[in-house]
């Protein structure tokens, strides 16, 4: 409960009102009578006696800090002056305005969000005017940039290494070209070359790129078993002379990985590398169309058509396993040499050649018979006696008269290397990287 004060000088004991009573509205006839203008007003410290002059002091006008009629010490103050005002807000829009014009990014659509973002704060008096400015200052030089690269063709420059460089570890290699591989190692994951000329030494010479089948990544092993059966299958349309290749040469190949098929990688390289990591290429062994002349091609021509029937043997070494397959075979064999003794006919070879050719044709001719008889074989030892006789009439020792006449390689490749000789010969070891 509140208690009054203590009476003073000012209030007479006994005089203040009733506790809990609420003093009466002026002009209200209260519970007491009006105070006598000679007696001193409780209220009024200046208020000494009776005598009220011309000075007279009347009570304080309500001010800034009279006591609040709720008893608050001091008058609530306005929005306008409060400390604790809150600022005005920055634009969005002039802050992607800079943003776009410090990146280069959209120039178009950051000049446009300054412009925007100026009239927004003009209207809604929000703070970021220097941002809009500057956005629009830098995204105007931006558009300036992107109109002079189209201008002098360096937005093709740009788009061409930006291709480049998120394609990661895609290779783009063509038929023909040679090139220094890191580490000097045709094994393991690849993610660039180093090209240089066929002419000088080099660690592998791409003779073919084909693409990889299906529109998704078919997985590792599937991927190196195409790989291998394709690249085996094109390395004698570029290095026809397969007696040219030197035994230390085999077949490799770049495949794409999960990583690169992302990439947008979908190309097998076939190429050709020393089975040596310390050994090298010297010189390329293109022996195609582009490279040799009417006579040779026309020769190699026809000895393909014969390589590619012998090496379509049965996988059963012997016949007695398998021998309606080497039947099989030995008719494919007889069908290829029907074909090549034609092709080598119907071409005109050049005098100081014809002659050796013609003494060929006649090798091949009876070989066709005997692998003929072969192919109608009624047992293994009725097979492996025309088989033996037609296959000495085609050994490599047979040809090297023609072949030198026609400028050719002259020395039969031992086995070891990529491809046999003219009448035989297993792919190596196809390594892949």
């Amino acid at each position: 409960m509140a208690i009054p004060p203590p009476p003073g000088p000012q209030q007479p004991e006994g005089r203040q009102p009733p506790q809990g009573t609420p003093p009466s509205a002026p002009g209200t006839p209260g519970p007491y009578p009006p105070p006598n203008p000679h007696v001193p007003h409780p209220q009024d410290p200046y208020q000494q006696g009776p005598y009220q002059g011309p000075y007279q002091q009347g009570p304080y006008q309500q001010g800034p800090y009279q006591q609040a009629p709720h008893g608050s010490p001091y008058q609530t103050w306005g929005q306008g002056y409060s400390p604790y005002n809150r600022p005005a807000p920055v634009n969005g829009l002039a802050i992607a305005a800079l943003v776009l014009g410090v990146l280069c990014f959209l120039p178009g659509v950051g000049l446009v969000l300054g412009i925007v973002a100026l009239v927004q704060i003009g209207k809604r008096g929000e703070r970021g005017k220097g941002m809009a400015i500057g956005g629009i200052v830098m995204s105007s030089i931006g558009a300036l940039l992107v109109a002079l690269m189209f201008a002098t063709g360096g937005a093709d420059d740009f788009w061409e290494g930006f291709s480049e460089g998120t394609a990661g570890n895609t290779l783009s290699l063509h038929k023909g070209e040679c090139f220094d591989a890191p580490g000097d190692t045709l094994e393991g994951l690849a993610y660039d070359v180093d090209k240089v000329p066929c002419a000088g030494k080099h660690d592998a010479e791409v003779f073919a790129s084909v693409p990889v089948a299906g529109d998704s990544f078919p997985g590792d092993s599937e991927v190196t078993d195409q790989a291998d059966n394709t690249c085996y299958a094109l390395m004698d349309t570029y290095a026809m002379d397969v007696w040219a290749v030197p035994d230390d040469v085999d077949v490799y190949y770049f495949t794409p990985t999960r990583q690169s098929w992302r990439a947008g990688d979908r190309e097998i390289s076939c190429m050709f590398g020393n089975t040596d990591e310390q050994g090298t290429l010297t010189g390329s062994l293109r022996k195609d169309a582009t490279t040799l002349d009417g006579d040779q091609f026309a020769y190699l021509s026809a000895a393909r058509l014969l390589n590619t029937a012998m090496e379509s043997a049965p996988d059963e070494e012997y016949v007695e396993d398998d021998l309606p397959g080497h039947k099989k075979w030995a008719d494919r064999v007889s069908d290829a040499l029907v074909e090549q003794t034609g092709q080598l006919r119907r071409h005109t070879f050049d005098p100081v050649a014809s002659d050796k050719v013609e003494a060929l044709l006649k090798n091949l001719d009876r070989s066709q018979k005997e692998w003929e008889k072969a192919a109608e074989a009624r047992d293994a030892d009725t097979f492996y006696e025309h088989y033996e006789k037609g296959a000495e009439l085609i050994d490599g020792k047979t040809t090297v008269t023609t072949r030198e006449a026609l400028g050719l390689a002259t020395t039969p490749p031992t086995g070891g290397g990529s491809r046999g000789g003219d009448d035989e010969g297993e792919g190596g070891s196809g390594m892949e990287v």
